[in-house]
């Protein structure tokens, strides 16, 4: 029985510790991505608009206006109720008045 206990303890710890290292490498992994995502204020300025824009950093509605050549912003994205409060991640309907090629 003591044996049995013993072995058990044996499985728990080694799956505990390969559950940690599976962790680590995950977050490792993921923060390498996000680094790698990571552009400065001006590289994020030269993104192209589609359709469906998403806020990035340091980005205002007046910039994505002018980036993105729509001056309807406001009034296409009822959800916004503060033009004042746009944030990174926000997503916005983008509707060019000359849409590029």
């Amino acid at each position: 029985m003591a044996s049995k206990k013993a072995s058990i303890l044996a499985i728990a710890d080694a799956a505990s510790w390969y559950c940690a290292i599976a962790l680590i490498a995950l977050i490792l992994l993921s923060s390498l991505k996000e680094n790698s995502l990571v552009r400065g204020r001006n590289q994020v300025l030269d993104l192209p608009c589609d359709e469906i824009y998403v806020v990035g950093e340091g980005e205002t509605l007046h910039t994505i206006s002018d980036k993105c050549d729509d001056p309807y912003i406001i009034e296409q994205n009822p959800h916004i109720h503060d033009p004042d409060d746009v944030f990174p991640g926000l997503v916005i309907k983008i509707t060019p008045q000359n849409p590029r090629n």
